[in-house]
């Protein structure tokens, strides 16, 4: 479904319920959450902020479904330690952290899923 509509601020919807009559208000409000808040005036969509995955989710998919993509292996972790002071917070394995079971164990997703 997400592929079908993508991902927009909230007022793409809310501006064109009519062209969204048949998907699930649960998708759309994902879509939203994902998206972030900003505008859509007179047909155009106006993000607050640029959502890019680092992913290995084909660059076209990303943008078909109207999000940026970059290339993982471009990113230098290590560039952002120590920058803090630049408003820059790195979290190492901070999914790990979001991710962790209630036992402590962190899931394992298999590397083709």
């Amino acid at each position: 479904m997400l592929d079908r509509i993508g991902y927009h601020v909230r007022d793409y919807f809310l501006k064109q319920m009519d062209r969204f009559a048949g998907v699930p208000r649960g998708v759309m409000a994902h879509s939203t959450h994902v998206k972030g808040i900003g505008t859509f005036i007179g047909g155009v969509e106006e993000p607050r902020v640029n959502v890019v995955l680092a992913t290995r989710i084909p660059e076209e998919r990303c943008r078909r479904v109207n999000l940026g993509y970059r290339d993982p292996a471009s990113i230098d972790i290590e560039s952002y330690r120590g920058r803090e002071d630049e408003g820059i917070l790195l979290v190492p394995k901070a999914g790990e952290m979001l991710h962790r079971l209630a036992d402590g164990t962190v899931p394992r997703i298999p590397a083709d899923a």
